[in-house]
């Protein structure tokens, strides 16, 4: 048996574990820096398989590291595995109906995304272990991927100092290398303070909260026109006040949440929008206090370990999905609006989309493409990339043109799609992680890369010192 062929052979015979693994984390469903479920079943696996583990790292009781071996190179595999709120969905039904109304679902797949790093670690391991080679294979339970930033705390604390690769990857509706960056993001709290009166009698001795907030969202609105067009600037308002008409909103806070192509971008979009805040409480007579709530920096790409992925995957060939699962993708993509079907054809050039028309499921690899154009997202994976070369790839776990952050994923989590789509990106990872176990120089050529795509600046952390991680305000 080939090391290529024992690397498979890993992943297929303990398959089992690994998919009911995924089926539980998604049964748990804990989001961000509350997977205390989940975290323990990863390192119950791990320490079984032969792994020290040392758990609350970097100050949260959800994160650990995971570690075999001994040597370098050392190679990182990340894994996720919260969940998102009020994504509460019975599994593998092609219509809305939530499990629980109000409840908490996977709905970006990070049941499998966990998982599957797991399952390349230790068939990692499994090759150390019987071939006697040097070299250390590390897993990092990252929690609150969605909104907590579990890795930048993790990358403020040098916890990724040392390592010579990361490897990870997405759920997602196609099988490709990552080959671009993302977008660094400032998520804040900004809290306004009034005074409250009857609203009738005595208006003129009320300052409303309410009213700042509201006036800092047109401002902020006004400004979309005044940045770059690669930024994004989100927002919820999550204190109004009250529900009492009649009363003098005393208290309002609205959450931002503010995203552009770098940091020096963001940070810059981030001050402008404190001015309009300030401007806001100035106009209404209130207070305002800005609380942090996370920052991620944007992805660094590294072309020489997308290059080894991509022929990983193109050798491999895509995942093999069932008839059954045939079926269930035709189920869901009938729930997708023309608007959506056609987003989704829209991100490809004619030749693809026209591939990808007749295709309810991708089941081939898609040409390596790098770009210098940041996917519009973020992710803590970009705060990993500043550290240490990172590559990363999405598999197809859902049917073709699925939205993110939906109710159809949380569907799909648990079907045989999701299941066939992790196990793949599991053996695309270890087959990765393989490669530069047996190559240590591709690792050194990465780290050259890397070296010259930063050109001297240094790791900027978008969150401040003693800024702590917290599960919600």
């Amino acid at each position: 048996m080939t090391e290529t062929e024992s690397i498979l052979a890993s992943i297929d015979e303990k398959s089992v574990r690994y998919l009911d693994a995924a089926d539980r984390i998604w049964e748990f469903a804990e989001t961000r820096f509350q997977e205390t479920k989940s975290a323990a079943l990863l390192c119950e696996i791990l320490k079984r398989e032969g792994f020290q583990v040392e758990t609350g790292v970097a100050g949260m009781d959800t994160a650990f590291i995971a570690a075999y071996g001994g040597g370098k190179p050392v190679i990182a595999l990340l894994g996720e595995y919260d969940a998102l709120s009020s994504l509460s969905q019975e599994p593998c039904v092609a219509e809305k109906k939530p499990l629980v109304q109000g409840a908490n679902g996977h709905g970006c797949g990070h049941n499998a995304l966990g998982v599957a790093s797991l399952a390349a670690a230790i068939a990692l391991k499994d090759y150390l272990k019987e071939t006697g080679g040097c070299g250390t294979v590390k897993y990092y339970g990252c929690p609150a991927e969605e909104g907590g930033g579990g890795k930048v705390f993790m990358a403020r604390d040098h916890l990724f100092d040392g390592l010579d690769t990361a490897i990870t990857w997405h759920p997602g509706d196609l099988n490709r290398v990552m080959a671009s960056g993302t977008l660094a993001n400032i998520e804040t709290y900004f809290v306004f303070s009034g005074t409250s009166s009857h609203a009738a009698s005595d208006p003129h001795l009320g300052r409303s909260a309410l009213d700042a907030a509201e006036l800092m969202d047109v401002g902020v609105n006004f400004l979309r026109e005044h940045v770059m067009q690669d930024a994004r600037m989100h927002y919820a308002v999550t204190d109004s006040g009250g529900v009492s008409p009649n009363v003098v909103q005393a208290k309002a806070e609205v959450l931002s949440l503010l995203r552009a192509p770098t940091i020096p971008q963001v940070r810059e979009i981030y001050d402008r929008v404190c001015d309009i805040a300030k401007g806001a409480a100035l106009m209404t007579e209130t207070q305002v206090e800005m609380i942090p709530d996370g920052g991620t920096a944007d992805l660094v790409p590294n072309d020489t370990l997308g290059k080894v992925m991509q022929e990983v995957m193109e050798e491999l060939g895509g995942p093999v999905f069932s008839e059954e699962d045939q079926a269930f993708a035709r189920e869901i993509e009938k729930t997708l609006t023309p608007e959506q079907k056609a987003a989704c054809l829209g991100r490809f050039d004619q030749k693809t989309a026209e591939r990808l028309k007749s295709c309810a499921l991708a089941e081939f690899v898609m040409p390596y493409h790098p770009t210098e154009k940041a996917t519009p997202f973020s992710t803590d994976v970009g705060d990993v990339s500043w550290k240490v070369p990172t590559v990363q790839l999405t598999a197809a776990t859902q049917a073709l043109g699925t939205p993110g952050h939906s109710w159809q994923i949380v569907s799909q989590g648990k079907s045989g799609i999701s299941h066939t789509g992790m196990l793949y990106a599991g053996k695309v990872m270890a087959l990765t992680g393989l490669r530069l176990f047996q190559k240590p120089e591709l690792c050194e050529q990465a780290k050259e890369e890397l070296k010259e795509r930063l050109n001297g600046e240094p790791y900027d952390c978008l969150i401040p010192e003693g800024f702590q991680p917290h599960a919600s305000r």
